[in-house]
């Protein structure tokens, strides 16, 4: 497959991500048929109201195929929030996660953040260890019942 290459996201991403979303964490973590809406949710605001001086989204693609997506959107002045991490899992284990968090942490550099947070679940395991290996801290922790599943959400934050 060829070099996975970054490009911005476009709307008409949006079915494909939010259907990745909800099919990928119903295979992998069970949860139900309200994930997907939730992220063309996110999806449709961003769409609607983002500041493209300071806020983006990207899609990995590899061979042609959209393989991933990460975004990096506005919480405050000062702070950024990284949303809709995802990668493909026949993608996993070749460093482009790796490269996908570098490529969004320094577009928040950029863009003049001096933090950023995350929330994710404590069963992303490999997520969270590549977060904790590139300097995030994890914040703070709770168990929810959310999407159909007994869950443990996290959030997590770096100083820029």
């Amino acid at each position: 497959m060829a070099d996975p290459a970054f490009r911005p996201f476009t709307p008409a991403d949006a079915a494909w991500l939010a259907e990745r979303h909800g099919t990928l964490y119903a295979q992998a973590e069970g949860f139900d048929d309200t994930f997907a809406p939730l992220v063309a949710g996110i999806l449709a605001d961003f769409i609607a109201d983002h500041d493209p001086a300071r806020e983006a989204g990207w899609i990995v693609e590899a061979g042609g195929k959209a393989v991933g997506s990460i975004f990096c959107v506005r919480l405050d002045d000062h702070t950024a929030k990284l949303r809709l991490f995802l990668l493909e899992p026949v993608m996993r284990g070749r460093g482009l996660g790796q490269r996908m968090l570098a490529h969004c942490m320094g577009f928040a550099r950029k863009a003049g953040y001096a933090r950023m947070e995350l929330w994710t679940h404590e069963s992303h395991k490999a997520a969270c260890a590549l977060y904790a290996a590139n300097g995030w801290r994890l914040a703070a922790w709770k168990p929810v019942h959310s999407f159909g599943v007994d869950l443990v959400e996290q959030s997590w934050k770096i100083d820029l």
